[in-house]
């Protein structure tokens, strides 16, 4: 796997081996950093709820879910490497991020079994961003449509 060229600083990264994988972590301040320096792309991984609840605040961010909420709990999702096959190229630089750094590590240990090259956790995930307070976007809500009916 290529070397990611990190910012000079002091910038916490860690390996992690899962089954001869190897999960390399950065921390928030490193992925705003390599998010800023234009060629890499932000994949989160959480729920479309909590996507649209606020989200890192940077370019090239795409939310594909890699579980989703249901009765019985969170489900992985079956389509998830294919969504992601549909939009990033294997050799795209990629960073995941979550809620809180967990779903991202499983979510990066398939996606290098799927042979994308290069594809970095996001420590602490959408959580440690905040806590830094680093730049967030939260979207308008959507207009409710009975509130739109009744304004016509």
């Amino acid at each position: 796997m290529p070397e990611i060229q990190l910012p000079a600083a002091n910038i916490d990264c860690h390996t992690s081996s899962y089954s001869e994988l190897e999960v390399i972590t950065i921390d928030v301040h490193a992925t705003k950093d390599l998010m800023n320096s234009g060629n890499h792309r932000y994949l989160d991984v959480r729920t479309e709820e909590e996507f649209k609840n606020g989200h890192v605040d940077v370019k090239n961010i795409v939310n594909i879910p890699y579980m989703f909420e249901t009765p019985k709990g969170r489900v992985k999702n079956p389509k998830f490497l294919e969504q992601v096959s549909s939009i990033f190229n294997k050799d795209d630089i990629l960073i995941v991020g979550c809620q809180s750094g967990i779903r991202s590590v499983y979510a990066t240990i398939d996606l290098l079994k799927s042979e994308f090259e290069q594809v970095y956790n996001m420590g602490s995930g959408y959580r440690g961003w905040v806590e830094k307070k680093l730049a967030v976007m939260i979207p308008e809500p959507e207009p409710d449509s009975e509130a739109t009916k009744e304004e016509l």
